[in-house]
């Protein structure tokens, strides 16, 4: 047991996914704090998140150069919640102060991997406005779309007949949208030499989380057993967070390695399986895809939970829980027991993990609050 992550990553190891079996226990994001610090010291210069890439730009702005306020961003810059989480406040603060100041090439970047989707899912509208309005087109994009409101209620993703993702105007998006990206790159030099590559590169994120929230929706149409279609829509998620995260490492590539930090069903080597009322759901999760393509560049270092501390914690260990790492070949998946709203660590997981976190569940509750 160590608190030394060289004991088990190497430099050949680009992308570190450190998951968390619930996002419900504030002592991980804590955690993964003090390792990212630690991390950053070992030459790692960016971070991602299981939250809307989109969003995520407004707070590398802030990060990166100050733009906004802590505030804002903690606000705007989160989807799923994950604004109103003290960690992540921490978190942001502090990559904030370790960049005042350095050169721009050794800033820390944050970034997100989502998009605003899961049992809900956001209009593709905006971001697609947002890619015509860069490449200085005229089409309406707004008419077709309709009401925001229409994509995103729980209906339009939970029930096929109330979706909107199998309309004609949904399919002629998506075309007006694929046409966009091909007019993107096609137009590359012009653009940039204009504007600016980080210009260029927004309007590419914003295109491709456009055609994504298309692709998820088109897939919420589906008619399909219940099963099927919520296990077809968790690999279609998992899909964009993986595209994501590759883009995102095409961008920090020559700066240093990158953490991630989701749910251990998403990072995770075997595949991901969950039980969601009546129905068992498997699927391929980003860290299957990236382990695939990216080889030995992968690590994944899954989160448990230790034993609940005694009412006697005091308000250090609150603050700093109490974590440790272990090779995983030397957990015990009996040591990993499962809880309201967390997924244990079964033996395939283990085995497709560099390490294990160990965190001591309970402690940081109050951070929450």
């Amino acid at each position: 047991m160590t608190q030394d992550f060289r004991a088990f990553l190497s430099p050949v190891h680009r992308v570190v996914g450190l998951g968390e079996p619930t996002h419900r226990e504030p002592a991980f994001p804590l955690a993964r704090n003090e390792l990212f610090a630690r991390l950053v010291a070992g030459g790692f210069r960016s971070i991602a998140l299981e939250t809307d890439r989109v969003a995520a730009l407004a707070v590398n702005d802030f990060v990166q150069r100050g733009t906004g306020t802590l505030e804002a961003v903690m606000d705007e810059g989160f989807t799923h919640g994950f604004g109103a989480f003290e960690a992540n406040r921490r978190l942001v603060a502090w990559m904030r102060e370790y960049n005042d100041g350095r050169p721009e090439a050794e800033r820390l970047a944050f970034h997100g991997i989502d998009a605003p989707l899961e049992f809900t899912a956001a209009s593709p509208r905006a971001h697609l406005e947002h890619a015509r309005d860069y490449l200085g087109l005229e089409i309406d994009i707004a008419g077709p779309a309709g009401e925001d409101e229409r994509w995103s209620r729980m209906e339009a993703v939970v029930d096929p007949a109330e979706s909107p993702g199998d309309t004609p105007e949904a399919r002629w998006l998506r075309a007006i949208a694929d046409d966009m990206l091909v007019a993107l790159y096609a137009r590359a030099p012009e653009l940039i030499a204009a504007t600016s590559r980080e210009a260029w590169s927004r309007a590419k994120i914003h295109l491709a989380s456009g055609l994504g929230l298309l692709r998820y929706h088109a897939q919420a149409a589906q008619r399909l057993e219940n099963g099927v279609r919520w296990s077809r829509l968790s690999a279609l998620r998992d899909a964009l967070m993986a595209q994501n995260l590759l883009d995102i490492r095409d961008r920090e590539a020559r700066r240093g390695p990158t953490l991630v930090f989701a749910n251990n069903l998403h990072l995770q080597r075997n595949p991901s399986r969950m039980r969601m009322g009546d129905m068992d759901l498997t699927w391929h999760g980003t860290g299957a895809i990236l382990s695939s393509l990216l080889g030995e560049e992968y690590a994944f270092i899954p989160g448990t939970l230790d034993r609940e501390p005694g009412p006697a914690a005091d308000c250090a260990s609150r603050r700093r829980p109490a974590w440790r790492l272990t090779a995983a070949e030397e957990v015990d998946p009996a040591e990993a027991p499962a809880a309201e709203n967390h997924f244990p660590l079964d033996r395939a997981t283990l085995d497709g993990s560099e390490a294990v976190l160990h965190v001591r569940g309970g402690a940081a509750a109050e951070e929450a609050s």
